[in-house]
């Protein structure tokens, strides 16, 4: 199967923005009124945040912790919209086994990532602070604190589009992970001179 050429992801701060707020154009296509209400958005996050709490406070570690918050992402993640939204303008090119493919390994990668992101937040409370409407979709923000440190912000953005009340992005301490993830796809495709299935393959090894 052909390869599909990428461009050089930039590294500079304000470049990467930009390319999550495309990624976020992509994802959120403009339509209707939502139906998705306060508390429903709410009630999504708080049903994850306690699974989250619960993950930390296991014990686990490695693939067991892993395994746990890839279930979280299932149950609570849009992850279709989250990984064509990382895989950029490839997404439209790529075929549909590439796609699930590629679905399946981000949802991985992603658990791996924020699986250990998560577990130096051990000791940690996640409290719903409020929940705000933008556009089509609702952002709920919650408010982490550890012991001895100073609490910090994590921000989960809320979608019904797909059918369910799903999270589609979500901001720790101000670093936004569809334009994280989207840049981070983007230097993987581009090492492999865009070719998706050696792409995947690496996917499947990251995080």
């Amino acid at each position: 199967m052909p390869t599909i050429p990428t461009k050089t992801f930039c590294r500079n701060r304000r470049q990467v923005l930009g390319l999550g707020a495309a990624g976020l154009a992509a994802a959120m296509v403009p339509g209707s009124a939502y139906a998705l209400t306060d508390a429903q958005a709410r009630a999504l996050i708080q049903k994850a945040v306690n699974e989250v709490n619960a993950a930390i406070a296991s014990g686990r570690t490695g693939p067991a912790l892993y395994a746990m918050f890839e279930r979280i992402f299932a149950r609570y993640a849009d992850v279709n919209v989250i990984a064509r939204s990382a895989l950029g303008v490839a997404a439209r090119q790529a075929s549909p086994a590439q796609l699930a493919a590629f679905t399946k390994a981000f949802q991985g990668y992603l658990a791996r990532k924020y699986g250990k992101r998560f577990r130096e937040f051990q000791g940690a409370k996640f409290q719903i602070q409020g929940a705000r409407p933008i556009k089509t979709f609702y952002e709920v923000k919650t408010l982490a604190t550890l012991p001895g440190q100073a609490p910090f912000e994590v921000l989960w953005q809320v979608s019904d589009r797909s059918g369910g009340d799903k999270f589609f992005n979500l901001i720790v301490e101000g670093v936004n992970m569809l334009a994280s993830e989207r840049a981070e796809i983007g230097a993987m495709l581009d090492r492999r001179r865009g070719n998706i299935n050696a792409m995947i393959e690496d996917l499947k090894r990251a995080g």
